[in-house]
């Protein structure tokens, strides 16, 4: 049985505008991007894991933090995705590429090995899987699994803006070429729209810094079933980016998109001011 070399690509930057250097704020005396790591790398199906910056000066900081740490660091082009994830995975010599954001600090590592589980045992029947075609675990939980064949051949063929930006609708996209699977969460709950837990304005980390002040050193491997039971229990944490909960990157692109229309997305709510 061929060995597979699955590397996550964990994309990262620190010029967003809305929350700007996010993935740098404190979670329990870490830097966000640190405690989001430490997740990542509690895979067990995983070869490697490599944080995909940009090569701007004002990641220097970001890179140095990584490295630092003892991660991989790729440094690639800053507003084409698609382009950074192809190049760090040749870099490092991936068969199965996972594409996995670094604004998810909650990240469940037992959704990942869901996912790249899925994927390996249909391996010769699937080029994408992933857990967000329908979404069903909160969201902040993403994970997209892919043949560096698949990937490569986006890489040639992709051309709209938003195809280039978000990495993988290419593949996922209602595209006849890519044979596509999708991982649920086998208890049939469906929070993807009702639960937030990826960091994009203010409000975002409020909880995601409130959950991790309660959880980390009681339980540092805090699952998504103990997340889920602390917020039922301080209804006020969960409520600190509620009325945030489905908004997402489709909303700007509701027209370009075949599979996904309004009921995936809602819009900034316009009694919040955007950071």
């Amino acid at each position: 049985m061929t060995v597979l070399r699955i590397i996550i690509v964990c994309q990262a930057r620190l010029g967003s505008t809305r929350l700007p250097r996010k993935v740098l704020l404190p979670l329990a005396g870490q830097p966000l991007i640190l405690r989001f790591l430490e997740r990542v790398a509690q895979s067990r199906l995983a070869t490697q894991i490599v944080v995909a910056t940009t090569e701007e000066t004002c990641d220097d900081v970001l890179a140095n933090t990584c490295a630092d740490a003892g991660y991989n660091v790729f440094r690639g082009h800053s507003t084409d995705l698609l382009d950074r994830h192809y190049r760090a995975a040749l870099a490092y010599q991936a068969d199965v590429v996972v594409k996995i954001p670094s604004d998810c600090p909650l990240i469940d590592p037992s959704v990942i090995d869901a996912v790249i589980g899925a994927y390996i045992d249909n391996v010769d029947s699937v080029d994408y899987v992933s857990n967000l075609h329908p979404g069903t675990w909160p969201d902040g939980n993403d994970v997209e699994v892919m043949s560096m064949k698949v990937l490569e051949r986006a890489w040639h063929a992709a051309e709209q803006p938003h195809e280039r930006e978000h990495t993988t609708p290419w593949m996922w996209d209602n595209n006849p070429e890519v044979r596509v699977s999708n991982v649920s969460w086998s208890n049939g709950l469906d929070l993807s729209m009702s639960h937030r837990w990826t960091i994009d304005y203010p409000e975002d980390y409020v909880l995601m810094k409130a959950i991790y002040d309660n959880l980390y050193l009681i339980h540092p491997r805090f699952s998504t079933a103990k997340i889920l039971s602390f917020l039922i229990d301080h209804p006020e944490v969960a409520g600190a980016n509620a009325h945030l909960a489905g908004v997402n990157w489709y909303r700007n692109h509701i027209d370009q998109l075949k599979t996904i229309d309004e009921r995936h997305t809602r819009d900034y709510p316009s009694h919040s001011q955007p950071v």
